[in-house]
């Protein structure tokens, strides 16, 4: 049996459509396929791959890691340069109240931590997240998840969840004495990239204040530099209590963690102790890939060229088809009239050797977020291709 075959016969599927691209390759911002085939990846394997595939840093940070050591023992017991040296880069980049990390493995883990630290910490029942918000797959972020089509089959979930609509400082007044957290992403993704306005969330802060509820923030999506700065919450004028990361911070590593001071962390330690346990959580190689993806990001002044090439993508994605684009920095949806009318175009753009995405609560929209190391040529390529698509299938 060839790769295809092996593929649909014995690896789980989550659709009956998979994209069935095969890759051989990938280096930049390119994805190679067995037979020569060359695509764009405009997406960055949805939000990971922010310093592009296998960039010469991060490849050399892992192989000098492989030379050392992999899995010692389960998070927080042994001592790990690779896990420290990450913790220290990271609190580097954030404002003095956050500087404590707990590393784990991927998005959705860290928002399970961080629900549990902010129940545990305010003793609290209750959480407050957004109408189409998407914070992972897992059980309890799944609950706190937006979107009732993909959690109606998996009821009962969490209870005390509730929702309120993203941008709406009327809302606000559903955050009470009873509530733990309030989580939100700080640039909603998956509903096609949506932006609270400053006030919004300094309101939303507010609130948070005036009853002792915990503020987190999720930049799974929009952290590590996609908006351009480090971190999107950057862009408001305010700071979280509890902040979410991983996607773009591992350099292509699986990686992710949540971040509070050492006040709220440490509640973890104690009745119970170990009251959050992961056993691969800060794997050595990651966090080393980790590491070098910060280094990369800040020495290469990627994230200064951000919005740059952003109008960069809005100058040049212009057609009668495209209703309007909506975007913070590189991170971007292009909107279309109807699904019927972007299914083919990102086909026919695949087909061209582009690879774009729609969006889980908004299929109207084109998802464009290419590694930041995109240069000002490739993009001229990639809007060629595009342009070319709509005028396929559209009058």
């Amino acid at each position: 049996m060839n790769n295809r075959q092996l593929f649909l016969q014995h690896l789980a599927q989550t659709t009956d459509f998979p994209l069935m691209i095969e890759v051989e390759k990938a280096e930049g911002i390119y994805l190679f396929g067995p037979k020569g085939e060359k695509y764009i990846d405009l997406i960055s394997g949805i939000g990971v791959s922010n310093v592009g595939h296998r960039h010469p840093r991060v490849l050399n940070a892992i192989q000098e890691q492989l030379d050392k050591y992999l899995h010692l023992m389960v998070y927080g017991e042994f001592v790990q340069s690779p896990q420290s040296m990450l913790a220290k880069a990271l609190c580097d980049t954030l404002p003095e109240k956050l500087d404590n990390v707990y590393l784990v493995n991927s998005g959705s883990e860290a928002i399970e931590g961080a629900l549990k630290l902010a129940k545990r910490y305010t003793g609290r029942p209750n959480l407050i997240s957004c109408v189409n918000a998407y914070h992972g797959s897992s059980h309890g972020s799944l609950s706190v998840g937006g979107n009732e089509i993909f959690k109606q089959a998996y009821r009962p979930l969490l209870p005390g969840v509730s929702h309120i609509h993203y941008g709406e400082i009327s809302d606000l007044d559903s955050i009470n004495s009873h509530t733990a957290a309030v989580l939100i992403e700080t640039v909603q993704g998956e509903a096609g990239i949506r932006v609270a306005s400053r006030d919004y969330f300094q309101a939303l802060r507010k609130r948070c204040d005036e009853t002792g509820t915990l503020l987190i923030l999720d930049e799974v999506q929009c952290g590590f530099g996609r908006t351009g700065k480090f971190w999107a919450f950057e862009h408001f004028g305010i700071v979280p209590d509890i902040l979410v990361c991983a996607k773009g911070m591992g350099g292509g590593m699986p990686i992710g963690a949540f971040i509070a001071n050492k006040e709220v962390m440490g509640v973890f330690k104690n009745n119970p102790i170990l009251g959050h346990i992961t056993t691969f959580g800060g794997h050595p190689v990651s966090s080393a890939a980790s590491l070098a993806t910060i280094q990369i990001l800040q020495e290469e002044k990627l994230i200064e060229q951000v919005e740059e090439k952003a109008e960069l993508f809005k100058t040049l994605l212009v057609h009668p088809a495209i209703v309007g684009i909506r975007n913070k920095g590189l991170l971007m949806a292009v909107e279309f009239k109807s699904f019927d009318v972007l299914k083919p175009i990102i086909d026919r753009a695949t087909e061209l050797g582009v690879i774009t995405d729609w969006f889980l609560f908004c299929d109207d929209a084109m998802r464009i977020a290419p590694p930041l190391t995109i240069s000002k040529a490739e993009i001229h390529e990639a809007c060629d291709v595009i342009l070319r698509a709509i005028t396929e299938f559209t009058p």
